[in-house]
């Protein structure tokens, strides 16, 4: 396809060497590697719909991308080299703050640390917090309903977001961008765009909640003998926190085996390290000395009823961000133990312990010697349930079980009310493992969703449920 007709169409940049498009056509996880006729950077709503109407009129497809940081690789385009990659990236600009009705509306590709400094510079909290804050976009946040660790009291991107600007598939814009919490005249079209996975329209900009700045954040490691006992102890810490609990973080003791070997460097604060472990953190409106003192009571609490073993309270800013490290460096330990199966999984709170017990007992029964690494966000039932080879093993042979693997985890999640995937999206990933576990009618409803916002099928092909066979 010759692009040439598009080249001068529109403000921006239009990528056709192939050297220069790899990284927009990569995985971020280097999973997946596809090819482009080409990749668009528009500079303004307009001329993304000026993109997608040629797109349309020429039948080419459509991989819309944020910061290519996802997990699923619904940002990557296949090997066919018919996409188009449509890259947000040039649209980074905070559009206006307005603090009295504590919204902020800002354009898809702003980096949401970028949008959480903006919000901090206004005296306002943005309390979406994921890993690759440094990289991820507010569009892809949204396109994939992106979750993080405040999620327990601020809710999914999908609970931030009070409106949205799009480009749908036929290049007009769909200006939605009202910063009302309360508007009932007709269908939500926003809430089928986020989480949408860029399968409907392209999301250009969005109006998003911001919240007071707390005055202070505590932060606290608690040791807990199993899943049980935290699980009991999140429930303490609700009843007498309330809404000031904001992250309710696990680690279960083989991650803390995996962080103590792979990452030395990182202090573990507690006495043992053959525990379970949870990482909570209060957010307290008065004063630090306040919001210290309920935490205290808190875990003197937990401790009179044997709930927990051991605890430490950070005393600074320093000491609570090397806290939260040791949560957010989970990842590249794994990694650097070597090559490990993950799952990004959801199940009723009350039914972690059980299914964590049982499933881990049928994995290792089947598959000798793996390693359980069961971590994540407890407080809203989203855990990364992975599994890495022996100690030891170097893993080049590991990925011949994943099928099976993943086939036994995603029968027991949804054997327990579960979801195989809960912040991370589907893509290609897990669309047919989710395909697996819907009724027809709720394939049926979806595919009807994706011929009325797509007849063409031009936005991002093959992702997602809109258009499965």
């Amino acid at each position: 396809m010759n692009t040439s007709s598009l080249a001068n169409t529109f403000s921006g940049r239009l990528i056709t060497d192939v050297a220069d498009m790899a990284p927009f056509v990569t995985d971020w996880r280097k999973r997946w590697f596809g090819s482009a006729i080409a990749v668009a950077q528009p500079d303004t709503a307009e001329d993304v719909a000026i993109v997608v109407r040629w797109c349309a009129a020429h039948g080419v497809p459509i991989v819309p991308q944020g910061g290519n940081t996802g997990m699923s690789g619904a940002a990557t385009p296949d090997a066919a080299g018919s996409a188009l990659v449509l890259s947000l990236a040039r649209m980074n600009r905070v559009r206006g703050i307005d603090a009295l009705n504590n919204t902020m509306t800002v354009e898809a590709g702003c980096i949401l640390q970028a949008l959480q400094d903006a919000a901090r510079e206004a005296g306002r909290l943005f309390p979406l917090s994921l890993g690759a804050e440094g990289s991820c976009t507010i569009g892809g946040n949204l396109s994939t309903n992106a979750g993080g660790v405040a999620v327990l009291r601020f809710g999914n991107a999908r609970e931030l977001c009070l409106g949205l600007e799009v480009v749908t598939a036929q290049g007009e814009i769909w200006n939605g961008l009202r910063g009302l919490r309360k508007d009932n005249t007709g269908y939500d079209l926003r809430d089928l765009f986020i989480g949408a996975e860029g399968t409907l329209g392209v999301i250009t900009a969005a109006t998003v909640k911001l919240f007071p700045l707390p005055a202070a954040k505590i932060t606290a490691w608690a040791a807990v003998a199993t899943v049980h006992d935290a699980l009991n102890l999140l429930q303490v810490a609700q009843a007498k926190l309330g809404a000031r609990l904001t992250a309710f973080e696990l680690l279960t003791q083989p991650c803390i085996d995996i962080l103590t070997e792979q990452m030395p460097h990182l202090r573990w604060p507690l006495a043992a390290t053959q525990t379970q472990a949870v990482l909570i953190e209060l957010s307290d409106a008065e004063s630090e000395a306040s919001g210290r003192a309920s935490l205290e009571a808190l875990l003197e609490a937990a401790f009179e009823s044997g709930l927990v073993t051991d605890a430490a309270i950070a005393t600074n800013i320093t000491q609570s961000r090397e806290f939260w490290s040791l949560r957010e460096f989970m990842t590249e330990a794994q990694q650097r133990a070597g090559k490990n199966i993950k799952h990004d999984i959801s199940v009723p709170i009350s039914r972690i312990a059980d299914f964590v017990e049982q499933t881990n007992a049928e994995i290792t029964e089947k598959f000798p010697g793996v390693r359980m690494i069961v971590f994540g966000h407890l407080g809203d039932g989203n855990l990364h349930y992975n599994v890495s080879p022996p100690k030891g093993a170097v893993g080049e042979n590991f990925g011949v079980i994943e099928a099976a693997v993943n086939h036994v985890a995603h029968n027991a999640v949804n054997a327990f009310g579960g979801s195989v995937s809960a912040e991370h999206g589907l893509g290609v990933l897990r669309r047919s493992e989710a395909a697996r576990f819907k009724s027809p009618v709720e394939l049926a409803m979806m595919r009807s969703i994706k011929q009325a916002f797509d007849p063409k099928c031009i936005m991002n092909p093959g992702k997602s449920l809109g258009d499965f066979a």
